[in-house]
């Protein structure tokens, strides 16, 4: 059962010469109860412009310029702003992949995590409190009745990360939306946090998209991956068929610069040249300035995504 709906949704921002630079450009994925979808793609291709989107934290003068969101058959984008705050925080969570800026340096993160709790639910101060602290042992702080008095400083890059997954599962949402969780901490606790997010999902039955520009994470941890390139859509399918016959020249570059145990001395093949700026990007396909297999048909049109064997869509004129 689809939890989230997204259909051709349009973010746009304005450009020089009355131009717009296209963020997000006809996104259509969906997001099943209980399931996880994981999102990859370089910095600048618009993963993370795809979660304000859904949350409707789009920074000014970005637009969403079209298209739809609907979440457990409500559409988000018709909501007064006021019963989108309901929502917000509530039912659709997010964990950001900075900790540092998404905590307020001089409040507690006891505070912090009682202040999500008090500001959707009818509590008292002191309940509050006590239900922020049971939070922080759940996402497995140590001493957390003390702990829950620190303030962000005090704290571990781990832990900090931890608080904030805290404030985000405080009003148990039904999806998560998790922002390269694992961003600048070591690859121990990256695995830590890992863990405690399956944990959180499973005891909590929420669905989970999961951004990341690292493949080796989403295979292990989603159940459908949606590959994308400049602020499109090119690959989605489910993880093991994705893995195993790749089908878009950009998820097989993605793939081969990835490092394959017992061939770690070999050297990572790079996919040449960078993500295309918002307003420099070529007319086709955006990728064709990178790809080897390009024909001239390619500056043409823009592909589609179009649904090349059963649950596996690819947007490609050559697949």
């Amino acid at each position: 059962m689809a939890l989230l709906e997204i259909e051709r949704l349009r973010l746009v921002f304005p450009g020089g010469g009355g131009r717009e630079a296209v963020a997000l450009d006809g996104i259509d994925v969906r997001v099943d109860c209980g399931r996880t979808l994981g999102i990859v793609g370089e910095s600048g291709c618009g993963k993370s412009m795809l979660a304000l989107a859904i949350m409707r934290l789009v920074p000014p003068p970005g637009r969403i310029a079209g298209g739809s969101v609907r979440f457990a058959g409500t559409e988000l984008l018709a909501l007064p702003e006021r019963e989108m705050r309901a929502y917000r925080g509530a039912r659709i969570a997010m964990v950001f992949q900075e900790p540092s800026t998404a905590l307020n340096p001089v409040l507690t993160v006891g505070s912090q995590v009682a202040e999500v709790i008090r500001l959707h639910r009818r509590v008292s101060r002191r309940e509050a409190w006590e239900r922020a602290v049971a939070l922080l042992a759940e996402v497995g702080i140590p001493e957390p009745r003390r702990r829950a008095s620190s303030y962000p400083h005090q704290l571990s890059g781990g832990m900090r990360q931890r608080i904030v997954i805290a404030m985000a599962i405080a009003c148990e949402p039904a999806l998560l939306i998790a922002d390269e969780p694992t961003t600048a901490l070591d690859v121990t606790i990256q695995a830590e946090i890992l863990q405690l997010l399956r944990t959180l999902q499973e005891r909590h039955g929420m669905a989970m998209i999961l951004i990341s520009h690292d493949l080796g994470i989403v295979a292990e941890e989603a159940d459908e991956v949606a590959i994308m390139y400049a602020g499109r859509i090119v690959e989605r399918a489910a993880v093991a068929s994705l893995f195993a016959w790749p089908r878009h020249p950009y998820t097989e570059g993605l793939l081969r610069s990835m490092p394959v145990l017992g061939r770690l001395r070999d050297r990572l093949e790079a996919i040449p040249g960078q993500v295309p700026a918002l307003t420099a990007r070529p007319s086709g396909c955006a990728f064709r300035d990178r790809c080897a297999l390009a024909e001239a048909r390619c500056a043409e049109q823009s592909p589609p995504l179009v649904e090349s064997a059963a649950g596996h869509w690819v947007a490609c004129v050559r697949r």
